[in-house]
Parts: C-alpha cells; sequence; structure tokens
C-alpha cells in the first residue's frame, strides 16, 4: 500500500467536511504541519472544531483557520500568542474549551488506545471542572475527562519509512504523537521519506499502523513564535 501523496491537497481528498473535529500536532510554531493546514485553508471547508495545544499566531500556524472562519471552536491548552484567537473569543465568534496541558495529551492518547473516558485531579475546584462528573476516590475527588476522538489527525514528523514509520526531532515531538493515535485517519507531513529498514527500530517514536497518508513537505522556513533577545551592554 502506496501512503505517499504527492501534495497535501491530493492527501486530504475526500476526508475533509463540514464540522469535523480535527486533531494537530505542534506547540506554538514548533513541529505544526503547516502545509497540511494550508490545504485545509484552501479548501473552504467550514464549522471545524480543533483539538490542539493552541492556535498557532497570527496569520500563522491553526491561525490562518482563524483568520478565514473556518474554525468554530478549540480545544487548546494555552493560546496566549493569538490576538485574533482572543478578540473571537471575547467577541463571542469562538468556542473555547480550555483543557489543561497534560489533561489534553492524556485525552488525546486515551482516544487512540479506545478509552472514552478517564479520572483525574487536575482541574477539580476550578472552572475546568464545571459541568463535569466528581467521583471520589480514597477521600480525593476526580473529575472526569473525555477522550478525544478526531475524525482526522493532522500531524508533523522529521523522518518517515516507505510505510509510515515515524521519527520526531527533538521538542517537535510534542503533541504530535498523541494527536496522530486518535485520528481515524492520520495524515503525516514529513521533512524526509527513506527507504524501509533505514530507520532503527528502537528509535522509531510512532509505529506506522497509525498512519494512513503522508507528503513531503520540505523544504521548510523554520519560524520563531516568539524572539527574545538580550540588549547590547554599552562599550
Amino acid at each position: 500500500m502506496n501512503k505517499l501523496y504527492p501534495d497535501a491537497a491530493a492527501a486530504l481528498d475526500g476526508l475533509l467536511r463540514d464540522n469535523m473535529l480535527i486533531a494537530a500536532g505542534g506547540f506554538g510554531l514548533c513541529g505544526i504541519p503547516e502545509r497540511l493546514i494550508d490545504a485545509i485553508v484552501a479548501s473552504g471547508v467550514k464549522g471545524l472544531t480543533v483539538a490542539s495545544n493552541n492556535a498557532g499566531i497570527d496569520n500563522e500556524g491553526l491561525g490562518k483557520l482563524l483568520r478565514t472562519r473556518q474554525i468554530k471552536k478549540m480545544i487548546s491548552s494555552y493560546v496566549g500568542e493569538n490576538k485574533e484567537f482572543e478578540r473571537q473569543y471575547l467577541a463571542g465568534e469562538l468556542e473555547v474549551e480550555f483543557c489543561p496541558q497534560g489533561t489534553l495529551a492524556e485525552r488525546m492518547r486515551a482516544g487512540g488506545a479506545g478509552i472514552p473516558g478517564f479520572y483525574t485531579r487536575t482541574g477539580v475546584g476550578t472552572l475546568v471542572a464545571e459541568g463535569k462528573e466528581v467521583k471520589n476516590f480514597d477521600g480525593e475527588d476526580y473529575i472526569l475527562e473525555r477522550g478525544i476522538f478526531a475524525d482526522l489527525a493532522i500531524i508533523k514528523a522529521w523522518k518517515a519509512d516507505e510505510t509510515g514509520n515515524l521519527v520526531f526531532r527533538k521538542t517537535a515531538r510534542n503533541f504530535n504523537l498523541p494527536a496522530a493515535t486518535c485520528g481515524k485517519v492520520c495524515i503525516v507531513e514529513v521533512e524526509e521519506v527513506v527507504p524501509v529498514g533505514a530507520l532503527d527500530p528502537d528509535c522509531i517514536h510512532l509505529p506506522g499502523v497509525y498512519v494512513q497518508r503522508m507528503i513531503i513537505g520540505a523544504p521548510y522556513d523554520k519560524k520563531i513564535e516568539f524572539r527574545t533577545v538580550r540588549q547590547k551592554e554599552a562599550a
């Protein structure tokens, strides 16, 4: 089975529809599936619910889908770098489900493992717990969190072999791995595809059984989300 497609539009063909749930990898601008995001923007699909650690920044990453008003709901843990996100949320134009970062990763992992829900102490007694079932274990309250079962997962990896076994590079692994497992279909964009057997089996981060479609997205202009520099001291 050939999993490699010529471009992002081809890889997404037949999978997109209005009002679907998409799990997206990445953290800020690190490890984001930018070619796939651009193709979703171009498709015009709307009413999307997107589960992702954040929504990129203004006009980059998932911020592009916010700009075109194609997202109706975000399931996220951090959104502080995106002014358009803030504007839409405060104007009542965007629904937001805030989720603690570890809980979000576990919700994706649970969905990938076929687990419909789990109990956690994270968020007990806060706004995060509102409307959720509370259960007491050994004298401690826990809230019920639901696993995320996405219609589509879009992720980015460093290398893949021809069967879809993936290697992520350093911190760019972030949410890509749990996002990949919780989608009915997973599409990955990679920087390089190598022959079967070229990857050390002990170094594979995600088995190819989770990957249905791939594209080569390179070359990338790797952007910096927030640049901080030290003032040069006077001589």
